[in-house]
């Protein structure tokens, strides 16, 4: 389905996230004379009760990302200032290795810091506008950016809409790239066509307008760019990505792809590493799916809900807590142990999650700002 830039449900429903439904804020057509994405984010008293997206520990600080460019940050977990930020953009989460941050979000923006959420930079800005040429327009460009890894101060890779995926070996100086690289795209793009007659039994006339569409086109099924939602990296150094309609990605040096299914169509909005090549992904109406083998064979895990999950974080031995809909909390102390599920009903859509650091407290952080939760 292609993302508009309207104010539509369907701009929401696209890419199925919590992020998805600010995307239409940022895509409202600008005053004349003027261009929101340039303008620095508004500094609002009440910021930390806003929509905020993900919750990233750096050092010894939480940084906290969200709506129209709000970036906040707290020493304690109870105590938020809102930071300085060079663009008004909704920006859907972040990543850090020490005290360097990175942020993605709307309009292809990635922002870096390099003292702990304090400053910030633009690194990438990619904001939609008409061909100049009247050629089509690249439906990568513009779009939002979902999520963002890196593996140290120079490695990370960003990933959204359309199979976006970019990636930098500089700290974010320059990245590369347009789509996700599947193992055997070269050799699929030198293979010989198919012979005329084979694509003519799958063709079907459209009466009405005289419009030839194979049967392939008409089936709801695989996405060939499916939307990309969440990535993780593994104790065993490999990657995870999941995305639209249940597809996996899993690669062992970044650069290129395997392509799998999860026995479920649909979308997974989240996933966690943990060691060796154990990952759990969660998405759409409850549903978790585990995997030991980086996601060759998954098994479901219950939930008791079937709320979509958003967000979620790795815990020690392989625990886990995840959040979502109507408050939803999953969590589990340890790999093996069920979800015992909780409910924050003052919390709304809850889309991050990030331990707390005293007593086994979370933080919580979605359309109502940032709140606490204590597991039982």
């Amino acid at each position: 389905m292609p993302l508009t830039r309207s104010t539509s449900v369907a701009a929401c429903l696209a890419l199925a996230t919590v992020a998805a439904c600010a995307f239409a804020q940022d895509l409202a057509p600008a005053a004349a004379g003027t261009d929101p994405l340039r303008r620095p984010a508004e500094t609002l008293p009440l910021a930390s009760r806003a929509l905020v997206l993900d919750l990233v520990r750096a050092g010894d600080r939480i940084v906290a990302v969200g709506e129209r460019g709000h970036v906040l940050v707290s020493d304690d977990g109870s105590t938020w200032r809102q930071v300085a930020v060079p663009l008004r953009t909704t920006l859907t989460a972040a990543s850090a290795v020490g005290k360097a941050v990175w942020a993605v979000g709307h309009d292809g923006v990635i922002l870096h810091s390099a003292d702990a959420g304090d400053t910030w930079t633009v690194q990438r800005e990619d904001a939609w506008k008409l061909p100049d040429d009247g050629s089509e327009h690249d439906l990568r460009q513009g779009v939002p950016l979902l999520d963002v890894l890196f593996t140290d101060a120079q490695h990370g890779i960003a990933i959204g809409a359309y199979s976006l995926l970019l990636s930098t070996s500089d700290g974010g100086k320059t990245w590369s790239g347009s789509r996700i690289v599947l193992a055997g795209d070269a050799a699929a793009a030198t293979a010989a066509p198919a012979p005329a007659s084979a694509a003519a039994d799958d063709e079907l006339e459209v009466e009405d307008h005289g419009d030839t569409f194979s049967a392939d086109e008409l089936r709801i099924g695989e996405e060939s760019e499916p939307h990309l939602n969440a990535i993780a990296r593994t104790g065993s150094g490999a990657y995870v990505i999941v995305g639209e309609r249940g597809a996996v990605f899993h690669s062992r040096d970044g650069a290129t792809w395997e392509r799998s299914r999860l026995p479920y169509d649909g979308s997974m909005f989240g996933v966690i590493g943990y060691d060796g090549d154990h990952v759990l992904a969660f998405g759409l109406r409850g549903n978790v799916f585990e995997s030991t083998d980086l996601g060759t064979t998954w098994t479901a895990v219950p939930t008791q809900t079937e709320l979509s999950l958003m967000g979620g974080v790795a815990l020690p031995d392989g625990g886990a807590a995840i959040v979502g809909a109507n408050g939803t909390i999953l969590h589990r102390a340890r790999a093996g142990d069920a979800l015992a599920r909780a409910t924050e009903s003052s919390a709304g859509i809850i889309a991050g999650v990030l331990p707390a650091g005293d007593g086994g407290a979370l933080l919580i952080a979605g359309e109502n700002g940032i709140g606490r939760h204590q597991p039982k």
